[in-house]
């Protein structure tokens, strides 16, 4: 179960007359880009195209971006500081950084990574290839997977389903090359054809590795048949979307039988994991095909496999030759990117992710003030009594089933902004010049980390996102919503803007996080975070009837040409867009931010629509877009704000919209 993070006859008139009626400026306030703004579209026809059409046509996505939206623009402000704090760091500057600046040295160094070319692989190929038969892959994969390599199936550690207090060892699908099982089996020319360069891309790997070049492309025909066999048992996005779908908790002596040709003892022993009472089996299928594969026994396909997973987990920290052509494949294949990004923004989002707290304790210190804290808290606890007023009066729940939700949203934890205590690094060794090696030792780290919750109370002062990160998320199990330091800054929220702005902006993803505990899977978990039906079948129906109306509506929407999004898989999403902007416009309504001043022409109402929209403005590759639409439970910014608006009564009276205007649904969706 993964956290639910944030990471759409007649017109109305149109938007210059729509000028006419509107007060003049009295004020501008920060937050608000006029700028963006494309006055010569029709506000009830695109919002969209109306918030963000002047931003759209002044920023093209930059050569080493698949897209280019709002977010990437202050993820990039966020990597200038970070790259500011590690260049210091690197440069013995701060020496209570010394990890991080070494780590970011480490990466920074070409000259010394393109020295070593292929050789930091050599030690774990000599393991691979020293295999003598099938009963030496458990403590091999209980290594490999130990430094970062997900061959054949995930291993590691979460909150029980159904005893959220305590972390259990769970084990999922995994070891795939393409983004998602369909991949291997939609049987369309673009699929087709998508194959058959993910062949050639594991084919030219190989023979980077040391793989004679005549037998690159029998060794990428193996890789492919062994990962379809695997796809084969996986489930679907939408699949493992249902909560009931991945959770089977069975017995040790139960999952070895479920996968009689794998010695679990011995795996465990290798991944130095404790002693295993039980273990959530998340796609049982998938473990018996991978238990299919090595009943056929055939070892040498199974090494061939295992080279293409090491060089795959590697190759964005060796030499640019490997560098260069994993990017070549899932860079400009997959995401229609034209260059690799540069190697200091690379290397500051390695950094990121292998020690993320660290680097994020030193960004909070130089970046992140108490006021924006204290300004979130004010507007979760707004949008916390929107929410509750809004199940109070809901026609369609009845009293059992709203007392439940009433209570879990009582119990809902907030966390802003960064970690009450910052993770203890002490124990992890970065050598500097060593950058394979750090990547394997962060990794190891870790797994060592989820290793030692097995069996434990879960702490539910864990982040699971960095303090840098510009995004926001929900986590189920534990019933909490977390907002990172990253996000809390123009355009989600700025300490100076106006209210009506903010509550646009960074309201409506405290309304969509807290949504989240409420939509098709956060509603199966109660309030202490377990996986319990706590409602009663007739409001079950009626939420699942209402919930049918955003399948439709945002099935509807064809990002590229004969490709449409799925309603199914980005259902929580969008109900949680569509509930989260309405809590934030009551919780602004009913608050002593409201005001009535027209600021920059637009009225209080407008400008928190005007702030959720100016949120979402991109531009989007279409090799991405086709990849999202495919794979991603979120829609395009696009979809994200008209496919909302459209929903909302609020949005027609705010803009005067005629109620046949393209942004007022006839048969409009709501659920919360």
């Amino acid at each position: 179960m993964r956290h639910l993070a944030l990471a759409l006859v007649v017109t109305c008139a149109p938007s210059l007359a729509f000028a006419q009626q509107v007060a003049p400026p009295t004020a501008s306030v920060p937050g608000l880009q006029l700028s963006a703004i494309d006055r010569s579209a029709d506000v009830c026809t695109d919002f969209y195209q109306f918030a963000c059409g002047g931003w759209l046509a002044r920023n093209p996505i930059p050569s080493d971006r698949p897209r280019w939206g709002r977010f990437d623009e202050l993820q990039e402000k966020n990597f200038e500081i970070l790259r500011s704090i590690l260049e210091r760091a690197a440069a013995g500057q701060a020496p209570e950084y010394r990890k991080i600046g070494d780590q970011y040295a480490s990466c920074t160094n070409e000259a010394a990574i393109e020295q070593l070319g292929a050789t930091p692989l050599a030690p774990r190929l000599e393991a691979i290839a020293a295999m003598k038969n099938m009963a030496d892959l458990p403590a091999l994969l209980g290594r490999l997977h130990a430094v970062g390599v997900d061959a054949f199936f995930r291993f590691g550690a979460e909150a029980d389903f159904k005893d959220a207090r305590i972390e259990i060892a769970t084990l999922g699908q995994g070891g795939l090359g393409l983004p998602d099982r369909d991949y291997y089996f939609r049987d369309d020319v673009k699929s087709r054809d998508l194959r058959q360069q993910y062949v050639t891309h594991v084919s030219t790997m190989s023979t980077l590795a040391g793989t004679p070049a005549a037998q690159g492309a029998d060794a990428a025909s193996e890789v492919m048949r062994i990962e379809t066999a695997l796809a084969g048992g996986a489930l679907d996005a939408v699949a493992q979307r249902d909560p009931d779908n991945v959770y089977h908790k069975m017995t040790m002596a139960g999952l070895q039988a479920l996968t009689p040709h794998f010695d679990w003892t011995r795996y465990l022993r290798a991944a130095g994991a404790p002693a295993i009472q039980s273990v959530n089996v998340s796609e049982p299928e998938f473990l018996k095909a991978f238990d299919g594969i090595l009943d056929a026994g055939a070892l040498d396909d199974v090494k061939t496999y295992l080279r293409w997973q090491l060089v795959h987990a590697s190759a964005p920290f060796l030499s640019s030759a490997f560098v260069n052509e994993n990017f070549a494949f899932y860079g400009r294949t997959l995401q229609g990117t034209p260059e690799l990004r540069a190697r200091w923004k690379r290397c500051v989002q390695y950094t990121d992710v292998y020690l993320g707290e660290a680097l994020g304790e030193a960004y909070v210190r130089e970046a992140f003030g108490p006021q924006a804290k204290a300004d979130m808290l004010n507007m979760v606890h707004a949008i916390e009594a929107a929410l509750r007023r809004d199940i109070t009066e809901l026609p369609w729940m009845t009293q059992p089933t709203r007392e439940q939700a009433l209570g879990k949203l009582q119990a809902i934890e907030n966390k802003i902004g960064y970690p009450d205590k910052w993770r203890d690094y002490r124990a992890l060794e970065i050598a500097r010049g060593d950058l394979v090696g750090n990547i394997e030792r962060a990794s190891a780290f870790e797994f060592r980390r989820q290793m030692a919750k097995i069996d434990k109370p879960v702490d539910k002062s864990e982040w699971l996102m960095t303090p840098p990160t510009v995004n926001a998320y929900y986590e189920p199990l534990q019933n909490n919503i977390n907002f990172p330091a990253g996000i809390l800054q123009p355009p989600f929220y700025s300490p100076k803007g106006d209210a009506a702005l903010n509550y646009g902006g960074a309201g409506a993803v405290i309304g969509h996080e807290l949504t989240h505990g409420f939509d098709d899977q956060g509603r199966q978990f109660d309030a202490q975070g377990n996986l319990r039906d706590w409602w009663t079948p007739a409001d079950a129906k009626a939420f699942e009837d209402r919930a049918a109306c955003f399948v439709e509506q945002y099935a509807g929407y064809e990002p590229v040409p004969g490709v449409h999004l799925n309603g199914m898989l980005t259902l929580g999403e969008n109900a949680a867009d569509n509930g989260g902007l309405r809590l934030a416009l009551m919780a602004y309504l009913a608050g002593p931010a409201r005001s009535a001043q027209t600021i920059d022409g637009f009225t209080p109402e407008q400008r928190v629509f005007l702030g959720w929209g100016q949120v979402w403005c991109e531009n989007r590759r279409p090799e991405y877009e086709r990849l999202q639409a495919q794979t991603n439970p979120h829609a395009p910014g696009r979809y994200r704000v008209n496919g909302v608006v459209s929903n909302m009564p609020e949005f027609q009276k705010a803009f005067s919209c005629r109620p046949q205007a393209a942004m007022v649904r006839e048969n409009a969706c709501r659920v919360w």
